[in-house]
């Protein structure tokens, strides 16, 4: 054989040896499922992928029976920790010490953002993780969809409930919620101090903590007692009879009902003013895609009020068939010689403006306070 060929034989046999050793001694890692903090000895290191659409600023906390649900949401032990080199990736160190009733990861955890709501699988379904590993260990737990996927113009959809329930905007401040009740039947849902929060909902411009009162339990009259998890502070019982659902707004100093059906149903998205114009009338022009949208000069009227997280607001509903369209909107005192600058607005979502005599700001209603 020539020398030349047996050579290049050889050399190919070599080649070839040494990618089928790497293959199969070597299983490849891509760089969001890299260990991007250290491990600790005496701690569970998780290291969340989470979904796309997850931004750098997000507040991520993970809940489960291990540290009470919902309730250690707010709770910096359970907060996770953005890795500095990476945009995928939060980490969290859990000490099993901690976790309580004798419950552990395998008991289902997931994953909850302040701004985008818990894991979901599909419409309604929360993901829940089931792993379990030991101290001293590093673990990758891949993120499902965040709960706003499902969203339709920000909103989350109503979970569905165990019979009616007490829906409660939390201002108190605790470090945890419960809620005792006393009445037709004494320890209604739980022995002092009651019972855990059901979950969560993001509606209206806030995230709702609610309590399943029980489709059995239809009918009773109680009184309501919220305290801190039993912690020495409560608030004035609150007498409910339980035959529809009811919003609670309730601080440290007590309890406020906020209206039984907050929610309002809008043609297609809205545009929400916080007026402080000073005028007798405003009235909104629209052109761009479409000239004169809903109304020729000087525009349609309000729509209507609607209080969302303690504001009110006026507010115009665009109409469902306007989605999509991208206009400048005039805001005027009904014709009569004032108007403000445009400002640009594509119907694709809800948006908050204060609007205010020189101009018009875009606001976030989840902390907007006048």
């Amino acid at each position: 054989m020539n020398k030349k060929i047996y050579s290049l034989i050889l050399a190919l046999l070599a080649f070839t040896g040494m990618i089928s050793s790497c293959s199969s001694n070597e299983d490849i890692v891509f760089d969001h499922e890299r260990q991007q903090f250290e491990t600790r000895a005496d701690r569970i290191l998780l290291e969340f992928i989470a979904p796309f659409g997850t931004t750098a600023d997000e507040e991520i906390y993970i809940t489960g029976a291990f540290n009470g649900g919902d309730e250690a949401v707010g709770n910096p032990l359970y907060l996770l920790t953005k890795a500095p080199n990476s945009n995928v990736k939060w980490g969290i160190y859990l000490d099993p010490s901690t976790f309580v009733a004798g419950k552990s990861l395998a008991d289902g955890f997931r994953f909850y953002s302040k701004n985008q709501g818990v894991e979901f699988t599909t419409v309604g379904e929360e993901a829940t993780h089931t792993d379990n590993p030991g101290v001293g260990t590093f673990t990758n737990i891949w993120g499902q969809r965040w709960e706003s996927y499902y969203w339709s113009g920000g909103e989350a959809p109503e979970p569905a409930h165990d019979g009616f329930c007490v829906y409660v905007d939390d201002q108190t401040g605790w470090d945890a919620l419960t809620l005792y009740m006393w009445g037709d039947v004494n320890n209604l849902n739980g022995d002092w101090p009651g019972m855990q929060v059901t979950g969560t909902w993001n509606h209206d411009g806030i995230t709702w903590k609610y309590f399943d009162m029980g489709e059995a339990n239809t009918g009773l009259v109680e009184n309501l007692i919220f305290n801190n998890g039993g912690n020495g502070v409560q608030l004035p019982d609150f007498n409910f009879t339980i035959d529809r659902n009811i919003y609670l707004r309730i601080t440290a100093d007590g309890i406020e009902e906020i209206g039984a059906e907050p929610q309002v149903k809008h043609d297609g998205f809205a545009v929400f003013v916080y007026d402080e114009t000073g005028w007798d009338d405003i009235t909104l022009y629209m052109w761009g895609d479409t000239n004169n949208l809903n109304g020729d000069w000087p525009g349609m009227a309000v729509t209507g009020e609607q209080t969302v997280n303690g504001v009110t607001y006026k507010y115009f509903d665009m109409g469902e068939a306007n989605t999509g369209l991208g206009e400048n909107l005039i805001f005027n005192n009904g014709g009569n010689g004032t108007q403000l600058a445009d400002f640009a607005y594509t119907i694709d979502h809800d948006v908050y403006l204060h609007v205010t005599a020189d101009g018009v700001t875009e606001i976030d209603p989840a902390t907007f306070q006048p």
